[in-house]
């Protein structure tokens, strides 16, 4: 059941933020062309794009050796098991949120590829919703991890 649920929270974390919100921002863009966007734009998306995959597939790598863990986590429901122990090297010392800035510059370069207002809109919407998790987040891993997690908090931004 542990492995289901773990690979269940890899699929969904995928499906959603790799899949499904480039969809919405395309969509909400009024679908517009998505291949002949000049080198320059072409060569900011994919720096952009795939520096975030790297950073998210790193954190969740870590994550999985180091933290005996996964990270889907929402909104206060363990979604796949959580990380047996609080994770503050590797990624985490860039910030306490690394693979959701892998995800929100994924998602920046994909505000560029398609360059409306429209994908920077869902983007802002998507970030707003994921501040909220944020917010949850930190207030289990308090309850959880205590003093440790304050003295982390004080060492290492948010984003």
């Amino acid at each position: 059941m542990k492995l289901v649920r773990e690979v269940l929270g890899y699929v969904m974390g995928g499906v959603l933020f790799i899949g499904l919100m480039p969809t919405m921002m395309w969509l909400a863009s009024g679908m517009p062309p998505i291949v002949h966007i000049g080198t320059l734009r072409a060569s900011v998306t994919g720096l952009l794009m795939i520096g975030g995959l790297a950073l998210s597939v790193w954190t969740i790598v870590y994550m999985k050796r180091r933290g005996k863990g996964n990270p889907m986590d929402a909104f206060g429901h363990e979604v796949a098991p959580r990380t047996q122990h609080l994770m503050t090297d590797g990624p985490y010392r860039l910030n306490r949120n690394p693979m959701l800035s892998g995800t929100l510059l994924y998602l920046v370069g994909v505000v560029v590829w398609l360059w409306t207002w429209q994908a920077l809109l869902v983007w802002l919407a998507f970030f707003a919703i994921m501040m909220v998790q944020v917010v949850s987040e930190e207030r289990r891993l308090r309850r959880d991890f205590g003093d440790e997690y304050e003295a982390y908090c004080r060492r290492t931004r948010r984003f």
